[in-house]
């Protein structure tokens, strides 16, 4: 087998770093030291280092300049940093779901068959006095990656890929709130469905921007009520 390299142990320690921060276990706002990293995932300080870079890079985490010496904290979850991503999302999105209402009719079909199989579980879950919230999450999730991935090209699932997990944590954290208006999304992502089903690119463009512009807004009210968490 063979010894992994510097460059792949700064990748295990970026995406397992990712991960954490994505799913709420580090922190908005929680400052990151490099060897109590370094020590929990068995390797040295230096592709620590090279994936706190990456991170920072990315937006996961932000250099903390009022300490004496400074030190990258996580990213705290602001209604201003909200309202930046949804827009960027809702944008790289809008473009994916143009390209998919532009494949061939065969495609297409498949397509929907499987966009309308996530908007109906949600549509059931919708109906339950309390619903899976995970699992809420997990078909919203499904539906957006497929219509994206279905006729984008690797540059714009790449940039897909590396900013809709930072959108993704705000929602996965207040979840909780954010299931009781399942309907709304439900019938915002029907439009989305049916403009792709008729092959209407400027359509299904313009219902996903709508989804992720009201989704923004929906969070923006989430935030009012729970506060902004993590900020300094």
């Amino acid at each position: 087998m063979a010894t992994p390299t510097g460059s792949d142990r700064a990748s295990q320690a970026y995406r397992r770093l990712r991960e954490l921060i994505v799913h709420g276990r580090l922190a908005p706002g929680a400052r990151i030291i490099e060897t109590e990293v370094a020590g929990k995932l068995g390797i040295s300080r230096t592709p620590v280092r090279a994936a706190l870079q990456r991170l920072q890079q990315e937006g996961y985490i932000l250099a903390d300049d009022s300490a004496s010496r400074a030190r990258p904290i996580v990213a705290p979850l602001t209604r201003e940093d909200a309202d930046d991503l949804f827009e960027i999302v809702g944008g790289i999105e809008s473009l994916g779901a143009r390209r998919s209402a532009e494949l061939d009719a065969e495609r297409r079909e498949g397509l929907v068959e499987l966009l309308q199989e996530f908007n109906d579980g949600m549509a059931r879950l919708a109906q339950s006095d309390r619903p899976d919230r995970n699992r809420v999450f997990e078909l919203d999730t499904d539906f957006h990656h497929e219509y994206m991935h279905a006729a984008a090209g690797p540059r714009l699932k790449a940039l897909h890929d590396a900013i809709k997990p930072q959108a993704e944590r705000y929602i996965r954290l207040h979840i909780h709130v954010l299931a009781d208006q399942i309907r709304t999304s439900v019938s915002e992502h029907q439009e989305i469905v049916d403009a792709i089903r008729e092959g209407s690119s400027g359509r299904a463009a313009r219902a996903v921007w709508v989804n992720w512009k009201n989704a923004a807004a929906r969070l923006g009210e989430v935030l009012e009520e729970v506060g902004e968490r993590g900020s300094w």
